[in-house]
């Protein structure tokens, strides 16, 4: 096999042996008590996010959020069957983009990135 293909075989099989973590995905509350939900789904052979709903602290939805359909994760390649690396978070509570990794643990998706040296780390529970 040509090493091109066998690179592109590679690829491929690591995408397809990844999990589906398809849907919506309730962040931690933020410093106000607020909190995202983030509609995660794949593009390509990558996984992307975007804010679908913001709630307050008391759960009702914010229905102006300013930031609601803006991209959140992006570049996600498949590192096996439960992880997730090599793309980028925004963290729009600070306006900050990091680099960023995944992984799945049944209905749990801790979500880390790191820029120079400050990361941060969140654990979200999928609500659909």
């Amino acid at each position: 096999m040509r090493p091109q293909l066998t690179i592109a075989f590679l690829a491929m099989a690591g995408a397809a042996g990844a999990q589906d973590i398809s849907g919506i995905w309730q962040t931690e509350p933020g410093d106000t008590g607020g909190f995202l939900h983030v509609a995660v789904e794949p593009c390509g052979d990558q996984i992307c996010g975007t804010i679908n709903r913001a709630f307050n602290k008391d759960l009702s939805v914010i229905e102006d959020y300013v930031h609601a359909g803006k991209p959140i994760i992006w570049d996600m390649n498949a590192d096996g069957a439960e992880r997730w690396s090599g793309g980028k978070i925004w963290a729009p509570d600070r306006d900050k983009t990091y680099n960023s990794k995944m992984e799945l643990k049944g209905d749990l998706l801790t979500v880390s990135g790191c820029v120079l040296v400050i990361c941060r780390s969140q654990t979200w529970r999928k609500v659909q």
